[in-house]
């Protein structure tokens, strides 16, 4: 969905005076090979899909007069892609290429390798392959998958035949009997292969959910041992899957930083003695992770938590002051405490399998939920809210209000970025008539009429803007920034957004400043505010700034309202965030009516529980 949304913003861009004539003709070269794409990803076989979609976009004939070292690597890449879909299209010869990119996402979600031949010697892991790879190898457990009755018959090529003239030999009919000679001795080698079990499983459902029965072989097979069905649900991952699946990540990681490390030290740089301490913090991480998987298989009953925390003591002890930096800042005990799941949420999830999951829809971002102070402000509100604006995107026609907010932001904007070459920036980036300049090209940009309310918030914008010039060229307060973008890790979730300005008061202190168009609220009315007390978080975490102050300026009155921080508030704050965001991931998007807030709402119409 949230592709499908950036493509209509692009289209909805080329009609907009505001993008230069190159970037539309490169937006619409886009739009065409986008549409291209989606027409044929349902219809067309993986492996000539990927063929055209590679010499589509030009990658072969780029990479080739490319100067890079690893441009042979990525050739071999994109050969072994297309591999890898004529593989696909021989497992499974009737599937689209949007079945294809499922496979392939699913095996970089789960960190498979794309190699499909089996290790047949001094293997000690789990194998996946295709039965027809199976003929030499043994092994302990065997688990045959995919043995549905209602994919029976997906095995055959939709093409046309061979002519006889054409083959050296006389091929028997590819007939029913065939087939079921054939899937009962693939079926034979497979099961042979087990040393201690083999266990047959067909899904029981397929599809949209319609029921599903095992082959007829299968089902012949487990009469003639008088065998039963065990009927498994599907359970969620925990920690000690994490544990493993970080261990090979980070292994696999290490081998190829070690090589980095490696000729960096060989090159006798200012900085080797940071890169020894990087690769020995990597290795140690290893360690770490090893140490977790150990105790959880020897059963000491000690929680992750506690657990982190004597083998963090132990190994601080045997590390130099620069490396304990290091181990202490990395984020993956932030990362493992955050997949130990509780126990009642879990059991709330697998209660909730049954109904229509949202998970492929919500804004994630590296397993965590991506926030800023709006969505948090929204969701506290009213949680079908959000669900309808950032789920859903059911889209939204701004006011005539909305607009004139957004317009005025806009004038600030680039009236600051006017004076944004000087060494210093300035109180303001031009004169009064460069403001009010840039007011009327916004003006009539934004498509603003005639009607009284409209020349009304006109005159309101003139009279506010020449106000706000006035109170730069006398404010002591320096600005130091303005529209500055920040991003930080909350846990395992991720907040981003910008702050309007950064004023550097004579105090040397720093404060935080938003612009607001509405009515002035009070200092009281503002207790619960979200917005500048995640601000002043994310100059600690973003920019490295202590910026405790902060305050709203009301531009139509000319009024500031300043909200001042403490620990106590950002605590607060985080916590806020962070039951928000384990409430979206959790899908708890339960309403919240009320007559003030229904009758601001945009979705009131299409809500079940607005109250009218």
């Amino acid at each position: 969905r949230r592709k499908l949304d950036m493509v209509s913003a692009l289209a909805a861009a080329t009609e907009s005076p505001q993008v230069p004539p190159e970037a539309r003709e490169r937006i619409l070269v886009f739009l065409k090979l986008y549409r291209s794409a989606v027409a044929a990803i349902d219809t067309t076989r993986p492996d000539l899909y990927v063929h055209r979609l590679i010499e589509r976009l030009g990658l072969r004939r780029q990479q080739l007069f490319a100067a890079q070292a690893d441009v042979v690597e990525r050739l071999r890449a994109l050969a072994r892609f297309g591999e890898l879909a004529a593989a696909h299209v021989v497992r499974s010869p009737q599937a689209t290429a949007r079945e294809f990119a499922r496979s392939i996402a699913a095996v970089a979600e789960w960190g498979l390798s794309e190699r499909e031949q089996p290790q047949l010697l001094g293997a000690d892991a789990v194998q996946v392959l295709a039965l027809e790879m199976a003929g030499g190898l043994e092994v302990d457990h065997v688990f045959v998958l995919g043995l549905s009755a209602a994919l029976q018959g997906t095995g055959t090529l939709d093409c046309e035949p061979v002519p006889d003239e054409l083959l050296h030999e006389q091929l028997p009919a590819d007939d029913e009997p065939l087939r079921q000679s054939r899937l009962r001795q693939r079926l034979y080698v497979a099961i042979t292969r087990a040393r201690e079990r083999a266990v047959l499983v067909h899904a029981g459902a397929v599809g949209r959910g319609a029921s599903s029965k095992p082959l007829p072989a299968i089902e012949a097979a487990r009469r003639a041992v008088d065998g039963e069905w065990l009927e498994l649900t599907e359970d969620l991952f925990g920690p000690a899957e994490t544990l493993h699946a970080t261990y090979r990540l980070l292994r696999d990681e290490l081998m190829d930083g070690t090589k980095r490390a490696a000729g960096r030290l060989a090159e006798l740089r200012l900085d080797t003695d940071l890169d020894i301490s990087h690769a020995v913090v990597r290795y140690l991480e290893l360690l770490k992770l090893a140490a977790l998987i150990a105790r959880d298989e020897g059963s000491h009953g000690q929680g992750l938590a506690d657990a982190l925390r004597d083998i963090n003591a132990r190994i601080e002890q045997a590390v130099t002051a620069d490396q304990r930096e290091i181990f202490v800042s990395s984020p993956l005990d932030e990362y493992l405490l955050d997949a130990e799941r509780d126990v009642r949420h879990r059991a709330r999830v697998i209660a909730a399998r049954d109904e229509p999951s949202l998970e492929r829809f919500l804004p994630m971002r590296g397993g965590g939920v991506l926030l800023s102070a709006s969505d948090i402000e929204i969701y506290r509100a009213c949680p079908l809210r959000y669900k309808f604006a950032r789920v859903f995107r059911i889209p939204q026609e701004p006011t005539l209000h909305q607009r004139f907010g957004i317009a005025v932001h806009q004038v600030l904007e680039r009236f600051h970025a006017q004076g944004s070459d000087a060494a210093e920036p300035q109180p303001a980036g031009g004169s009064l008539t460069d403001l009010l300049t840039l007011l009327e090209t916004s003006w009539r940009r934004g498509g603003f009429g005639d009607s009284d309310e409209e020349r009304q918030l006109h005159q309101k914008a003139v009279s506010s803007l020449t106000r706000y010039h006035e109170r730069a060229q006398s404010d002591q307060a320096r600005p130091v920034w303005f529209e500055r973008q920040f991003s930080f890790k909350l846990g395992a979730h991720l907040v981003r957004g910008r702050v309007d300005r950064v004023d550097r008061l004579p105090s040397g202190e720093y404060e935080l400043i938003d612009y607001k168009t509405g009515r002035p609220k009070s200092a009281e009315q503002l207790a619960g505010d979200v917005q500048l007390s995640l601000y002043a978080i994310a100059a600690r975490e973003a920019w490295g700034l202590d910026a405790n102050r902060g305050a709203y300026y009301y531009l139509l009155d000319d009024e500031k309202v300043a909200i001042a921080g403490d620990s106590e508030r950002s605590d607060w704050i985080r916590g806020v965030a962070l039951n928000v965001a384990e409430g979206i991931r959790a899908q708890e998007f339960e309403p919240t009516p009320s007559a003030r807030a229904c009758k601001l709402c945009d979705y009131r119409l299409v809500c079940p529980a607005a109250e009218r």
